[in-house]
């Protein structure tokens, strides 16, 4: 294999993960392995951070397919008509959430943020959505 054509390998130190590009209200993205800061093509890969008791703003991520990861607490994911559906998470479990589906994200602690792993191809799109009808349902709160 020809070395002048390989790509360097790079270290992303934590205190110095820029933000991602793409933003929602509440679900703060930073950017881990990512075309702003490394050599990779076709795939973001960051850290989402949302605050205790806070609530993402209903979004989706085109035509990326996302896995997550909850890194630690406890989470939620809200799709389906009218946000209606929920599946609950917490540290330790995986998510994958298809291409082009609307979605809202939340902690479901008031006292502990939400970390979340994140990776999507072929990059971080966010599309935010506005004027969203999202059904009143009971949140299961763990604390």
């Amino acid at each position: 294999m020809d070395e002048t054509k390989l790509k360097k390998l790079s270290v992303q130190r934590k205190d110095e993960l820029p933000m991602a590009p793409g933003q929602t209200q509440n679900a703060k993205r930073y950017s881990g392995v990512s075309k702003e800061n490394t050599a990779v093509k076709d795939l973001w890969f960051g850290k989402v951070v949302t605050g205790p008791g806070e609530i993402s703003d209903a979004h989706h991520h085109g035509e990326a397919e996302t896995g997550g990861y909850v890194f630690k607490g406890h989470g939620f994911i809200r799709f389906g008509e009218r946000y209606e559906e929920i599946v609950t998470m917490e540290e330790g479990d995986f998510v994958y959430v298809p291409p082009f589906v609307p979605h809202i994200e939340g902690n479901l602690s008031h006292t502990e943020e939400l970390i979340w792993l994140t990776t999507r191809n072929p990059d971080n799109i966010v599309v935010n959505l506005e004027n969203q009808d999202v059904a009143e349902i009971q949140l299961p709160y763990v604390d």
